[in-house]
């Protein structure tokens, strides 16, 4: 596979994964803000922020930070920005994926460039669901029609190093403000606050068929890192990211597994071997730091192995 579709293959995936990423937030946060005081709605923006690794504002204004996270074409991570780059690139592999695949996109840039702030502020759910739900359409569509070569497993490796990085920043920016305000009864805003970051990774059913109902910090810490089961946690993604990689190795005939290969495996022991008592009673966020990190090194060493490779590396391979 030519480099240059493999590029475009692993970044498609990740700008459409990132959008559905920031939709679900944005969804959620404005939903919620209803029923809020503004000094906690305030803070709820802040973790949002925090958790698409925006920097931090002194006045939230939400109709202004929802059209920029939204509509905003010079924030390069702005839904309609990530969805224009994801369409961007499928356009020019345009021969490499399917034509439901390409119609799906379509659709999904189509939806959101027809739309503004004006449009969907007030009634935010019905511009945001029909966006998650086109991505894991997409998503859906690439597993049930494409082949598992190369061209697959460069869009499970965009899907999972951007899921596995996203989860663990938003989970590093909600713990740092819910662990310093203590556990208060059932029903207070600290309680609201631990099931909104369970459903800000569409995993509070998930964790209620585990843990029951019970809300506990180190619970939910413990199911969105290190839950083989869960699709949305850390070491879910960190096995998918591990076993792509693998088969590309074998699939792109390289002799030996690269730095890229070794980083996921240093990935996944950190998460299967970890236990979520001795990580919060350790440094929780030097934790999530070191796997954001991971996930980084990942990423460039992927750009390196199969995309801004030399030709003496090429021909030594």
């Amino acid at each position: 596979m030519l480099s240059r579709v493999a590029d475009s293959l692993y970044w498609l995936s990740r700008y459409l994964e990132r959008a559905e990423h920031t939709a679900r937030l944005l969804d959620l946060t404005l939903n919620q803000a209803l029923d809020l005081s503004p000094a906690i709605a305030g803070q709820r923006w802040q973790m949002v922020l925090a958790s698409l690794r925006a920097p931090a504002l002194n006045t939230i204004n939400a109709y202004q930070l929802t059209d920029h996270l939204t509509f905003d074409l010079k924030n390069k991570d702005s839904i309609v920005s990530c969805i224009t780059s994801a369409r961007e690139n499928a356009r020019q592999i345009r021969e490499q994926i399917s034509s439901e695949m390409w119609e799906q996109l379509n659709q999904l840039y189509l939806t959101v460039r027809r739309a503004d702030i004006d449009s969907i502020y007030w009634q935010p759910h019905e511009f945001y669901r029909p966006i998650k739900e086109g991505a894991h359409l997409f998503q859906g569509i690439t597993d049930s029609i494409m082949s598992r070569g190369e061209g697959w497993h460069f869009i499970q490796l965009g899907r999972f190093i951007e899921r596995a990085s996203s989860t663990a920043t938003l989970l590093d920016a909600h713990l740092r403000v819910l662990l310093k305000q203590g556990e208060q009864a059932a029903g207070g805003h600290d309680y609201l606050s631990w099931v909104a970051l369970l459903k800000s990774c569409t995993s509070f059913e998930a964790y209620c068929q585990v843990y029951t109902a019970d809300i506990r910090p180190e619970r939910i810490a413990e199911f969105l890192m290190l839950n083989a089961e869960s699709p949305r946690s850390v070491r879910f993604a960190a096995e998918a990211i591990q076993k792509s990689l693998e088969t590309l190795v074998q699939l792109t005939g390289s002799r030996q597994a690269g730095r890229a290969q070794r980083l996921a495996g240093r990935l996944r022991a950190t998460l299967d071997y970890a236990q979520v008592d001795e990580i919060m009673a350790d440094n929780i966020h030097a934790y999530l730091d070191n796997i954001q990190r991971l996930c980084a090194q990942i990423h460039s060493a992927v750009q390196q192995q199969y995309i801004t490779y030399s030709i003496e590396t090429a021909l030594a391979s």
